[in-house]
């Protein structure tokens, strides 16, 4: 374990989200009161609260914590609002969402990284705003739309048409997507008419997120 002052590591991540633009106060503090060292892998534990990519199981990464503060700023989520997240991951993402929403409702293709999500959220106590399935998160979550927020958090090629029709009116997507191959992250909003209306919030490159569940892990 490192010897380094969880509450410095925090503050030190608070800087690195101001210098990058994430100013957005409830964002910034939700960030700071999630442990991210309760969701790395224990091999991991010490880099943590750095602004880096980390490898979990099943393949994937837990984004940079820079990276999810500036998608969650452009989400502009507030307390009544419900959550999709697509691609729950570690389990840190929707953690740090459960402290800024009413409710988060949060999938993957993975059992392995479900089951290890739902540990870590109840372990922090916040199981009762998070809930976690097994499932293709490209399909949405039928039963509990219509959602306020949508997170994508693999790249795509554009909205996926289940996930459109579960946005409640003037709700918000970001997400990644791959365009003349480059990663860019988008942030949508619905208009009265239906469609969506687009702006590029940054240039990042996102692994893809596939369509079913996974036979395995």
């Amino acid at each position: 374990m490192s010897d380094i002052d969880p509450r410095f590591q925090a503050a030190r991540l608070v800087l690195a989200l101001r210098q990058a633009g994430v100013t957005d106060q409830p964002v910034t503090e939700a960030l700071e009161r999630t442990p991210r060292d309760v969701f790395a892998p224990k091999a991991f534990a010490e880099d943590a609260w750095e602004n880096v990519e980390l490898p979990i199981d099943c393949g994937q990464t837990m984004t940079r914590p820079v990276t999810v503060g500036m998608m969650l700023q452009a989400l502009d989520v507030q307390r009544e609002h419900t959550v999709l997240e697509v691609g729950c991951g570690s389990g840190y993402v929707a953690a740090v969402l459960s402290r800024l929403a009413r409710r988060v409702y949060s999938v993957d293709r993975f059992r392995t990284l479900v089951e290890r999500t739902r540990a870590a959220v109840e372990h922090l106590g916040l199981s009762s705003r998070v809930e976690v399935r097994l499932g293709d998160g490209l399909m949405g979550w039928t039963e509990a739309a219509p959602f306020d927020r949508v997170l994508l958090m693999g790249a795509v090629t554009g909205l996926p048409e289940d996930i459109a029709r579960q946005v409640g009116a003037g709700g918000i997507v970001v997400m990644p997507v791959m365009r003349d191959g480059q990663g860019l992250i988008l942030r949508l909003q619905k208009q009265p008419d239906g469609a969506f209306a687009e702006q590029i919030i940054a240039k990042e490159a996102f692994p893809p997120l596939i369509p079913g569940v996974a036979r395995e892990l």
